[in-house]
């Protein structure tokens, strides 16, 4: 029973909270030298550290720290400038100190929230309990060899921040909202890559439910370790369905840690949930405690870029855009960075807007590239709209023939190349008037059918005459050259 359907039928309502890792993008390990890059051949990246070898003492990653504080800010927390690490005890075989450093008591951020905007366009508030500093475990690989399993410690100590939210998510439309605006955040904060796909960003779910109108939280389930968005959904969707079952036939729901089937997409039980207690907390004795000066808390928030919410308010406001197009602009820096180096070259903004979000956007998804590694500056693009505005090139032409030239030779000018090139329109009515003539005179049934009311057929004309002028024609003005001949 999916939550949409069981939504609709059911007495029940979901209860959940998430908790979201984030792999930190710092060049090395939390409390060590060893790289935290991806990818490496097993146990590349180790060291005495990583091994937890006997004397190996840890040392904080400063930049750890900034990271935290930047994603505290964006999500409205505050930041606790006095806060230490504690030993969380579990034994793991790719855990191998046999306990995790983390942060149990005072974390590092506390008491947030983040606003997100539902599919209705309704805006939905979810509370942010903390966010801790962690370092992340090594990895089990138990499909290498039919008899053992290998242990890779490349990622043990990796940096993570955990993001715990409230139970304040009501449907896996607002888990899914969520973790799409966090995993935006992340990357443009340059706190994490985001990659759900490699780790950077992975998931657990608390699932429960309770009768609708009541307050009494039901007996949660944890859905652990989910790599995707939509995976969250599924398994939120499945837990809803399978917990609503259980009570309502009359049966208790047992609090444990569940394992998701992608293939099936049900959930099973990994073991019984651990409490707290279980995991005998206490102060990491080998590490200070954290303290975060005014000055540089100060700093910290003064280096702060605007947020995409804000950024897309001013474009709106500015521009008179839609606010998907804002949306756009907003989440993609470099996009963004390169509007505000075009626009003062502009004639017309809008024209640059729909450039931008249109067929420079289409161009760069095909290719797979982001627009800083497009060999066409901001100047250039901007000659080219503006040569477009003034109806000296069609933008098919500039597409397709233009644009691909400035991008093999650097540092041209537009409208040089494409009088070089003879890209430009050659006003000349007769050359046109007389192309026209040769349309109209192939396409007699087309004419007969036009003047009986059939009016869909004059972008078959025009079509044809573009050709015929090899794209050096504005289509406004062909347009009304063959309506002015049809009448």
């Amino acid at each position: 029973m999916s939550t949409t359907k069981a939504a609709e039928t059911s007495e029940f309502e979901l209860v959940s909270g998430l908790e979201i890792h984030v792999q930190l993008n710092t060049h090395t390990k939390i409390f060590s030298s060893d790289s935290a890059s991806f990818g490496a051949k097993p146990n590349e990246h180790i060291s005495p550290v990583s091994l937890a070898l006997p004397g190996a003492l840890p040392k904080l990653n400063r930049e750890v720290v900034a990271k935290a504080v930047r994603m505290g800010l964006a999500l409205n927390c505050t930041i606790n400038q006095t806060n230490f690490f504690d030993r969380k005890n579990y034994f793991y075989a790719d855990l191998p100190k046999g306990y995790q450093i983390t942060q149990d008591n005072k974390p590092i951020c506390q008491n947030g929230y983040l606003d997100v905007v539902l599919g209705n366009g309704e805006t939905k508030r979810i509370g942010i309990n903390r966010i801790h500093l962690e370092e992340d475990a090594g990895k089990s690989l138990h499909d290498q060899n039919a008899s053992y399993s290998f242990v890779d410690l490349n990622r043990a100590g990796v940096p993570l921040i955990e993001i715990v939210t409230e139970p304040d998510i009501r449907s896996s439309e607002e888990a899914s909202a969520l973790l799409t605006e966090m995993r935006k955040l992340v990357r443009h904060l340059n706190v994490s890559d985001g990659n759900m796909e490699e780790g950077s960003l992975r998931c657990d779910a608390n699932i429960s439910i309770r009768k609708v109108g009541t307050q009494v939280f039901g007996t949660r389930c944890e859905v652990k370790n989910l790599n995707s968005i939509r995976n969250v959904r599924r398994a939120m969707d499945h837990e809803f369905g399978r917990q609503s079952v259980i009570v309502s036939s009359g049966g208790e729901i047992i609090q444990s840690t569940l394992n998701f089937d992608a293939e099936k997409g049900t959930t099973s039980p990994m073991r019984s949930k651990e409490e707290a207690n279980d995991y005998r907390y206490f102060p990491d004795p080998d590490l200070a405690p954290i303290v975060i000066s005014d000055e540089w808390l100060k700093q910290l928030k003064e280096e702060m870029p605007a947020l995409p919410a804000e950024i897309s308010k001013k474009l709106i406001h500015d521009f008179g855009i839609s606010n998907s197009e804002a949306t756009i602009l907003a989440e993609d820096a470099g996009l963004l960075s390169f509007l505000n180096l075009a626009v003062t070259k502009v004639k017309h903004k809008k024209s640059l807007i729909n450039w931008l979000v249109g067929p420079v956007r289409a161009l760069l998804s095909d290719r797979e590239m982001e627009i800083g590694n497009y060999n066409v500056s901001p100047a250039q693009l901007a000659e080219v709209i503006n040569l477009c505005d003034d109806k000296k090139i069609t933008q098919q032409v500039a597409l397709q023939q233009l644009l691909p030239e400035l991008e093999k030779r650097e540092g041209s000018e537009a409208t040089t190349l494409a009088r070089e090139l003879n890209l430009l329109i050659e006003d000349n009515q007769d050359e046109l008037n007389n192309f026209i003539d040769q349309v109209l005179q192939k396409y007699e049934p087309q004419v007969k059918a036009y003047k009986n009311g059939k009016k869909g057929v004059l972008g078959l004309f025009v079509g044809e005459v573009l050709k015929l002028a090899k794209g050096k024609a504005d289509p406004q003005k062909v347009n009304a050259l063959v309506q002015e001949k049809l009448s």
